[in-house]
């Protein structure tokens, strides 16, 4: 079976009413053990230390996570109360996300239920992200030898501005990132292959989009492992995407990035990413795709 990895500090506590959905994180986890995805149970990752962490971003700002001292005008930016309980959470998806790479690369394919953060910079948050969990993985695994070269493929509706700054000197770290284009964030970073999509975008055409660019990445990089970022708010119900694809649309992605590199034999560690709907229940069902996607080929 697929190793997904899973820690209790993902769902962090929030003020009642707060507009970020976090609990999805435990509808997901529940979700994924009633289908029988973690026969064997999850895999508990370590979370990240502030030195793992500092790969990625300023050891200041990780610091200011740390102890909860962030200063306000980036706390508002993030868009999170960063106390103790979301710190926690930023740090344990952080050692997720690299505890799921190296399950990848053991495994073929692996999960976390959290992560794809990409809206976090090397200085600070941004856009409900703290640390950019994506980029710390694959530092750590690029800067000890173990990856020579990495794919990030950025399915969320939002561009990964995050991961494109915190990689922009890594040439052998590709981002690419395929989005709504007039969505958030205004001051995008440019990455590596950035595919800015119209308002509205339906399955067949936002597929037809992804076939013409994930299969010759694939084979022009020969990528060592894919970082996928599997955020479902391009769905047509989300609240802050632009897009219009269905559940079946969803479903028909997660089956072509996860069969693409699979039959290339290219590990591939999927991330959870956005989603913001305020259907708890659906939304937590929809971030399941890419998971039961992974099992149809483990």
């Amino acid at each position: 079976m697929v190793p997904v990895v899973f820690h209790p500090a993902y769902e962090a506590e929030l003020p009642d009413g707060h507009r970020f959905p976090m609990r999805k994180y435990g509808r997901l986890a529940a979700i994924v053990a009633e289908r029988g995805l973690v026969p064997d149970g999850f895999v508990t990752p370590e979370p990240a230390s502030p030195d793992l962490v500092a790969l990625a971003h300023d050891r200041t700002y990780v610091e200011q996570v740390a102890t909860q001292t962030v200063p306000r005008a980036v706390e508002k930016a993030i868009g999170l109360p960063v106390d103790a309980s979301v710190a926690r959470r930023s740090f344990a998806s952080a050692g997720g996300t690299l505890r799921a790479a190296r399950l990848a690369l053991a495994h073929g394919l692996a999960g976390s239920t959290a992560g794809g953060s990409h809206h976090g910079r090397r200085a600070g948050g941004g856009g409900f992200c703290v640390f950019n969990d994506v980029a710390v993985a694959a530092l750590a695994l690029y800067q000890e030898g173990t990856i020579r070269r990495a794919l990030i493929v950025d399915l969320d509706v939002h561009q990964g501005d995050g991961t494109a700054d915190c990689l922009a000197h890594e040439p052998d770290l590709f981002t690419f990132s395929m989005h709504a284009e007039k969505n958030y964030p205004a001051d995008k970073v440019p990455g590596d292959l950035d595919v800015g999509l119209p308002d509205g975008l339906g399955d067949d055409d936002y597929l037809a989009a992804l076939d013409r660019h994930l299969p010759r990445l694939l084979d022009g990089l020969r990528p060592d492992l894919v970082f996928y970022n599997a955020g479902v708010d391009p769905h047509r119900d989300d609240r802050l995407g632009r897009l219009a694809l269905s559940d079946d649309g969803l479903r028909r992605r997660e089956a072509t990035v996860v069969g693409e590199a699979h039959r290339r034999g290219i590990p591939l560690v999927a991330v959870v990413g956005g989603g913001y709907a305020t259907d708890v229940e659906a939304l937590a069902v929809r971030h399941a795709l890419v998971f039961e996607a992974m099992a149809e080929r483990g």
